[in-house]
């Protein structure tokens, strides 16, 4: 599934990619810009914004509403619509521009990465996009996110349970 975010789910886009779904954020686009993009592109469209939801529901687009304003709850949600999985296995994206990443040897990023990092980790992933080039590795801050993750594997409340009708 690709999705399209609008200017208020910046921190959200940044996790989905993690996830690894390809996630175009487009931060200051207008919903007009936004919804020609998301059907040209297959994508569903993302929003808290209660407007731009209602465009694309009469136009036909796939939507999302997502009422729940902190990021665990919007990540919850769109479990509970089956909308994505979880899977810290899964192939991360870059969290900056959504590039696919690749692993890389661990002498080929030496004065690219803290000296700390270096010696603590083995595995290193480069962003495929040379314009982003940023490198990741599992510090203690995937650690983090891997924890926040297993709490959402355990959502399982079926939509029709909740009674809410706010996604397609």
């Amino acid at each position: 599934m690709k999705f399209i975010t609008d200017g208020m789910l910046g921190r959200l886009s940044r996790w989905l990619r993690i996830m690894g779904y390809d996630v175009e954020y487009m931060r200051d686009a207008a919903d007009e810009e936004l919804l020609r993009r998301a059907e040209e592109e297959g994508r569903t469209i993302i929003t808290r914004d209660r407007d731009l939801y209602a465009m694309a529901r009469k136009r036909g687009a796939r939507a999302i509403l997502l009422l729940e304003k902190d990021l665990f709850g919007q990540l919850a949600r769109l479990v509970e619509l089956g909308a994505i999985n979880v899977d810290p296995s899964s192939e991360s994206r870059c969290p900056i521009c959504g590039s696919t990443l690749k692993e890389v040897d661990k002498g080929d990023v030496a004065g690219m990465v803290p000296e700390k990092s270096l010696a603590l980790y083995d595995e290193f992933w480069k962003c495929e996009n040379e314009a982003c080039g940023k490198i990741y590795w599992m510090g203690s801050h995937w650690r983090r996110i891997e924890e926040r993750l297993k709490a959402l594997e355990d959502i399982k409340t079926p939509l029709a349970q909740r009674g809410r009708r706010d996604a397609e």
